[in-house]
């Protein structure tokens, strides 16, 4: 298994990207994937337990969804680009991946980080800005026009799940409204985001499961889809107590940029064997293009990782 809490793994650096919009700062971490070729994973990599809940997305769909925050051109195409040319993109994206794997039906996404760390404390001294009703609600419509999901993505600062999770109910009872976790900027440590890689514990984790369980049972909703971004050992701690539970599908996405190699890398050693249940992949339009690169995965290209088990949520950033 790979051990856990060596901050010497990250052979990337860290590129901080301040963005001030409104008052608010928009910051991107941008993480390059660790080599963690010397490191290599010997945990045993659990079969994912398969909800047979009515309406349950994975395994027999594929997600394929958009990453951002609409105002903020730094931290994703949601905010980069027009609405009606970001969704032209994400529908080509789409067909890509139902052409390169016919048998798995795609889902189009819109993941909105609806809580963004900050580099200042704030007025609460939190370390994290809560996005608008009226945002969120413009990612949902948007899903809902494409008739796919929504993922409301969260970068807690100083802040905790137990606290910002609750504050999104109205939303997730909704079907179609997803939720994930960001551990990158989750700052135990009481730093300020953007200065060191952040972390959640099981116990962190299981809060979320716990809530969105509760939430499923109560309103009689399909399963619902956690989604937890790491691209480090360190970022998800305790991953064996995270609890598996038919009403919530676990997905864990390879979060990190950089080139193939780093990022296949990542994902065999850290991503895959850890997965919990179901695995994601996080492709950078602007990052992964970097040098030395060779350029972006291709959907063919990422179905041969683990071709067995292959991501089943695909993030473009």
């Amino acid at each position: 298994m790979l051990k856990s809490n060596k901050f010497n793994l990250y052979a990337g650096y860290f590129a901080f990207i301040l963005m001030v919009i409104g008052g608010i700062t928009f910051l991107s971490f941008a993480s390059e994937s660790p080599d963690t070729t010397a490191n290599a994973a010997s945990a045993e990599t659990p079969a994912p337990v398969v909800s047979t809940m009515t309406g349950a997305l994975l395994p027999s769909h594929r997600i394929v969804a958009y990453y951002g925050n609409f105002e903020s051109k730094r931290m994703g195409v949601l905010g980069q680009y027009p609405t009606d040319e970001m969704l032209s993109m994400l529908n080509k994206e789409v067909e890509r991946w139902r052409e390169a794997d016919p048998k798995t039906p795609v889902i189009p996404g819109i993941d909105y980080i609806a809580v963004v760390a900050q580099g200042s404390p704030g007025a609460d001294g939190m370390y994290r800005s809560r996005m608008p009703d009226s945002e969120i609600q413009k990612a949902i419509t948007l899903a809902n026009q494409i008739h796919g999901i929504a993922v409301l993505d969260l970068q807690i600062g100083h802040s905790t799940v137990e606290a910002e999770i609750p504050r999104l109910e109205q939303y997730l009872v909704l079907p179609n409204v997803m939720l994930a976790l960001d551990p990158e900027f989750s700052m135990k440590t009481g730093v300020a985001p953007g200065r060191e890689i952040g972390s959640l514990n099981a116990q962190d984790i299981n809060f979320a499961i716990d809530y969105l369980a509760k939430l499923v049972k109560e309103h009689n909703l399909p399963p619902k889809i956690l989604v937890i971004h790491r691209f480090t050992s360190h970022m998800v701690l305790d991953y064996k107590d995270i609890k598996v539970v038919p009403e919530v599908q676990i997905v864990m996405d390879m979060d990190g940029w950089g080139s193939k190699a780093k990022k296949t890398d990542t994902y065999d050693n850290i991503v895959h064997p850890q997965k919990v249940e179901f695995t994601g992949f996080k492709l950078f339009y602007v990052n992964d293009l970097k040098p030395p690169s060779t350029g972006l995965f291709s959907p063919t290209e990422i179905l041969k990782l683990q071709p067995q088990d292959p991501p089943l949520y695909i993030l473009y950033q």
